[in-house]
């Protein structure tokens, strides 16, 4: 029975993606900051762990008691929509710990069980604001596009290892608590010299006519990523991702 480790799944894709490869008969690890066993369906083949990957110590607990892992899900991560130039040292300084610096930590950590058995995947989500400029998310894309680098040099380092890398891209998920997860970083948004450009932006994102994508293609997204070896290193996942990618070739 093969073993996937997924961080962040306390809500969205994290969750998702750990429903699915349990109703797939998968030993699923579940990570979170605060561990809540309810969310998820009961099973002997689920284990619940706290995780903080800012933390050198949580991550060291969180793959000591996981035991060994045949994929990682790198999910967990936040956003921030703000102006470049009011976006404090602080609030960059986070988004990077979490969503760079703690995805390149835990791979780090889980990595060298994967090498020397031989076998193994590695599957960090980003984002497909990668893939198009976009305003208010200089720093957001920033901490994913160098997620992009990091994995896709590290495949190229992994070849005939027998472990993979790849990259799964979701687009705007209104279901989610992105927003909601999002919101108390945001600043800046008041300034007047860049009011029309937040009533812009925002509009467009609270459009729920256009193209969206549900936690279940960021879910079926990772599962091609863990086991389709033929899979493209980086993936699209959702209406919206796939049009923007399609675009970016």
């Amino acid at each position: 029975m093969k073993t996937v480790l997924i961080t962040g799944c306390s809500s969205g894709f994290g969750l998702e993606a750990a429903r699915l490869f349990l109703a797939r008969g998968w030993r699923v690890v579940a990570t979170m900051r605060t561990p809540r066993a309810d969310l998820l369906p009961p099973s002997d083949r689920l284990q619940v762990l706290a995780l903080d990957v800012t933390d050198p110590a949580s991550i060291r607990d969180a793959v000591a008691a996981a035991g060994p892992v045949d994929v990682l899900v790198n999910n967990a991560g936040f956003g921030v929509a703000s102006p470049a130039e009011l976006t404090s040292p602080g609030t960059v300084r986070l988004l990077f710990e979490t969503n760079t610096f703690g995805t390149i930590a835990l791979t780090q950590a889980v990595l060298p069980q994967m090498r020397e058995r031989g076998e193994g995947v590695v599957v960090n989500v980003t984002s497909s604001v990668t893939l198009k400029v976009l305003p208010l998310l200089a720093a957001y894309r920033a901490s994913k596009v160098a997620v992009n680098a990091f994995t896709e040099s590290m495949a190229a380092e992994l070849e005939g290892t027998g472990v993979r890398a790849r990259l799964v891209l979701p687009g705007r998920s209104p279901e989610t608590r992105f927003g909601d997860n999002a919101r108390p970083h945001m600043q800046g948004l008041d300034h007047p010299a860049y009011a029309a450009l937040v009533k812009t932006v925002f509009a467009q994102i609270q459009d729920t006519s256009t193209p969206l994508t549900t936690a279940a293609d960021v879910a079926e997204a990772v599962w091609r990523a863990a086991t389709d070896a033929s899979a493209p290193m980086r993936i699209p996942a959702g209406a919206d991702a796939v049009a923007w990618a399609a675009e970016a070739a």
